[in-house]
């Protein structure tokens, strides 16, 4: 029976949109913001804000298809689309667009990934680890892993650290990181998080995920997961990123804004702003301006701006609106408005790229952040040729 009177059917819209689940960690954070605002008000030097923007891509060949020869045409479609889209456009050190392409391992063929290591090359892009599994073990999950891991570094795409072991980027398929749907459904793994650093993963990149269920109560931040990390949901806990401190024993979570934001002409409904870039919800500058404003930063460091945003960019519809319009109304947004010199600094950046920059403000390091893009993790081989 629907509900029987108005307050009752928001209520019931609300839970619709598993707003309880985060809601009040955006109401903690807004307090916060506020506060960190003012303070940097204080501070402010007169010199630029800098803005980190990284696009993190789950990027799928076989989205709703398991063809090969649709795949194929699909990863052309990037190939020879994204380079042309992105040569007008520099940032303030004089790069075009970066893409992070979080390749499913499931999803493997050596030709995409032999398509995708030729726009590292061209410094357009690094590949990092997208995983969809079910019903899942650790040991499963380890083994799906290290095969993916090894597939992608004989394309050259991994990093490695001095001692020569591999790292990556993290995104999880269906949004449920450490099992965090209610139904146990498309992860299994309840002690996801240590595994991942155990295996080599240095960030997560998966969230916000609102309206899903699996979004963390805490919205808007850089974080080191804290408490016990091998509990399922282990994400929902955690301390800020701060400059003078840096935990080496866990991964760190990097998460795109989310907020509410009005919807043109009707002020009386509100829509949630979770940084998903789609053909049918494009990246309007109106947009944009929403994602700067939630002024996700290490604590200590409020003039570098982080903004990671994500799509689903292979299927041919999002694919059209990435390297069309949508893409182009992108980063004409992005490099007239925040890249101004003297009020914004624009820095194009990969998902490694940021992580190295959030770990060099944690550092205490300072200035232009661009300076800091190979912090603690080099490039991998593809992209440092």
């Amino acid at each position: 029976m629907p509900p029987s009177n108005p307050l009752s059917a928001a209520l019931a819209r609300a839970r619709g949109k598993n707003l309880h689940v985060w809601t009040g960690g955006y109401a903690r954070w807004l307090a916060r913001s506020a506060a960190a605002r003012a303070r940097a008000a204080l501070k402010r030097d007169g010199g630029p804000r800098h803005l980190l923007f990284a696009f993190c891509d789950h990027y799928e060949p076989h989205w709703k298809n398991t063809d090969v020869a649709i795949g194929t045409e699909r990863v052309r479609a990037w190939l020879h689309g994204y380079p042309a889209l992105v040569d007008p456009f520099r940032d303030s050190e004089g790069l075009r667009p970066r893409h992070s392409f979080f390749f499913p391992g499931e999803e493997y063929q050596p030709a995409y990934l032999d398509a995708l290591a030729s726009l590292a090359r061209r410094g357009l892009g690094e590949v990092e680890l997208h995983l969809h599994h079910h019903d899942d073990t650790p040991d499963g999950l380890r083994a799906k892993i290290a095969d993916y891991l090894r597939l992608y570094d004989g394309h050259g795409h991994m990093t490695r650290t001095p001692d020569g072991k591999l790292r990556y980027a993290f995104i999880h398929g269906n949004w449920c990181l450490a099992n965090a749907r209610p139904d146990g459904r498309w992860c299994g793994v309840d002690g996801e998080l240590p595994l991942l650093f155990e295996t080599g993963c240095y960030a997560d990149f998966t969230f916000p995920a609102a309206p899903d269920p699996s979004q963390p109560p805490i919205v808007n931040q850089i974080y080191w997961p804290d408490g016990d990390l091998g509990r399922r949901r282990a994400q929902d806990a955690g301390v800020p990123a701060r400059v003078g401190e840096v935990r080496r024993d866990r991964i760190l979570m990097i998460e795109g804004p989310l907020a509410f934001a009005l919807r043109p002409g009707r002020l009386l409904a509100p829509r949630i702003e979770n940084a998903a870039v789609t053909a049918d919800d494009p990246p309007t500058p109106a947009r944009v301006r929403s994602w700067v404003r939630q002024g996700i930063h290490v604590a200590g460091r409020p003039e570098w701006i982080f903004v990671k945003v994500h799509t689903h960019g292979a299927p041919e519809k999002q694919a059209a609106a990435m390297l069309g319009e949508g893409g182009r109304m992108l980063h004409a947004e992005l490099t007239t408005r925040y890249n101004d010199g003297e009020r914004w600094k624009l820095h194009y950046v990969t998902a490694r790229e940021m992580f190295n920059i959030a770990i060099a403000a944690m550092d205490g390091k300072n200035g232009d952040p661009g300076a800091f893009r190979n912090h603690v993790l080099p490039p991998p081989p593809v992209a440092a040729a």
